[in-house]
């Protein structure tokens, strides 16, 4: 566990660290972080995700197996976080939807992608792409829906789809992932030249989104329902991952590259979209932050276990 920490999660949270100390002793402005911030989210991740879809081998990447075994564990991670908001915390039903969505939305590209890569290398990451490909859709989709529902308060079903088909086709990583799509299953050839741009940007994508995660953090107070919040952390870093784990190797019996990919992505922290879901519907927003930094934290040592388990 020493060593994992040490050789694969280390650097990773030393990014982070950076982007904190820069932002918290004021090197780094907030107009310079939203910048950096805005780079990452709106341009340089969309773009690597782009490129990773246009360039995806489908038939290798997309696994029955791989799919159910992570997303049945993010489906029932987003029920507990209900439920046990609702039936533990008293929570009203917008409160739970968004405490749900924060035990939902893993953070799987910045840190996801960043520690498999540390742990295993670049070639290893088909699964994870495969994952990411279709996770903020699904997760959107799955928490809209719901939130939508819990809110329609008599509107109807035509009029509800429509409140969910708008929020979903507003997210520069959905736009990405479609035109990742048209690409692959087109046949068309990225330019030489236009694919070494987009290699020089992908490269900056992970590092940059790393240091303006640890940077945006600051404002993550610990404030809220730490009850809640240690609820979200523990679903989110041991009930998540377990399941894939779970099902990854005692049901689907998937290679052991695929096994990792659904492990680990499964087994990092709450995710930023989980704060930005809560402050979109204003509903659980320090819940949602708060576990956002302590998921993080705490995903140190849990992240450490995991590799551990499954060997690096």
């Amino acid at each position: 566990m020493i060593s994992a920490l040490i050789e694969v999660i280390l650097p990773v949270f030393l990014v982070l660290g950076f982007g904190y100390i820069a932002v918290a002793r004021g090197y780094f402005s907030d107009e310079a972080l939203d910048g950096l911030m805005r780079f990452a989210q709106n341009f340089a991740i969309p773009l690597l995700l782009f490129r990773a879809i246009a360039t995806l081998d489908l038939s290798h990447g997309y696994d029955a197996g791989l799919f159910l075994s992570y997303y049945t564990g993010s489906t029932i991670a987003f029920a507990l976080g209900i439920a046990g908001a609702r039936l533990i915390f008293a929570r009203p039903w917008t409160d739970a939807v968004s405490i749900g969505f924060s035990a939902l939305f893993a953070n799987s590209l910045m840190l996801g992608l960043a520690i498999m890569e540390r742990a295993y290398g670049a070639d290893s990451l088909v699964p994870n792409y495969a994952i990411v490909s279709i996770h903020a859709p699904f997760c959107y989709f799955l928490g809209i829906t719901t939130m939508e529902i819990v809110r329609s308060s008599g509107r109807g079903f035509g009029r509800t789809a429509v409140s969910v088909a708008r929020t979903m086709f507003r997210n520069n990583l959905m736009l990405a992932i479609g035109l990742g799509f048209a690409v692959n299953l087109s046949g068309l050839v990225i330019p030489g030249a236009i694919m070494e741009a987009l290699n020089m940007i992908v490269r900056a994508a992970l590092p940059v989104a790393l240091f303006s995660l640890g940077g945006v953090l600051v404002r993550y107070r610990p404030e809220g329902d730490m009850g809640a919040v240690m609820m979200v952390c523990a679903i989110s870093l041991f009930i998540h991952p377990g399941i894939a784990w779970v099902l990854s190797t005692q049901v689907f019996h998937l290679s052991d590259g695929f096994v990792k990919g659904a492990v680990l992505t499964a087994a990092m922290a709450p995710g930023v979209n989980s704060y930005m879901f809560a402050n979109m519907y204003g509903a659980a927003r320090r819940v949602a932050a708060t576990a956002v930094l302590t998921g993080t934290l705490f995903s140190v040592l849990s992240v450490s276990l995991w590799l551990t388990i499954l060997g690096v």
